[in-house]
């Protein structure tokens, strides 16, 4: 499944970008209390709400980070689940849909099992040093549940804001 991804944090960055949906614009939310950055790319799915009340997250596998504010049509290939203080979070693995260094990425095992590692750990770490934020990793699911996730989250954004199509 294809979905088009707006960039809100270039890989490797420690400075947590958001888009703010009023003003239709990138603001600089906070720097990450610990010293780590973004393991890729990271934003959300458009016209998606998740269970947790926002866009649905997703971290774009890239050889270079682009820039905020950057759309990428992308492939879900799995979903990382994490649960905050409002619910299940989760995080969609997707990679450019066609860039043919990817195409081999269909599938979660498809990644290699040390990058799998680094992005579990920078989500077990990323606001462990941030005042009021807490986060429990839950796990990888294979690209169906991914599916799943983004499906849900295009429905409830229908739902919610009568939206078809």
């Amino acid at each position: 499944m294809e979905a088009d991804v707006i960039v809100e944090v270039p890989k490797g960055s420690r400075n947590r970008y958001e888009y703010d949906q009023r003003l239709g614009r990138i603001r600089l939310d906070r720097m990450l209390f610990t010293a780590t950055g973004y393991p890729g790319d990271y934003g959300f799915v458009p016209e998606t709400i998740a269970e947790d009340g926002d866009p649905i997250d997703a971290l774009l596998l890239l050889g270079e980070p682009t820039f905020p504010g950057c759309l990428v049509r992308a492939r879900v290939i799995a979903v990382f689940w994490v649960d905050d203080k409002r619910g299940p979070d989760a995080k969609l693995l997707c990679v450019p849909a066609h860039d043919p260094r990817q195409q081999r990425l269909q599938e979660l095992e498809d990644v290699p099992m040390h990058q799998i590692a680094e992005i579990w750990h920078f989500f077990e770490i990323y606001e462990a040093l941030a005042p009021d934020k807490a986060a429990e990793t839950r796990g990888w699911e294979r690209k169906a549940k991914a599916v799943a996730a983004l499906e849900d989250a295009r429905r409830r954004y229908a739902e919610q804001t009568g939206a078809t199509g």
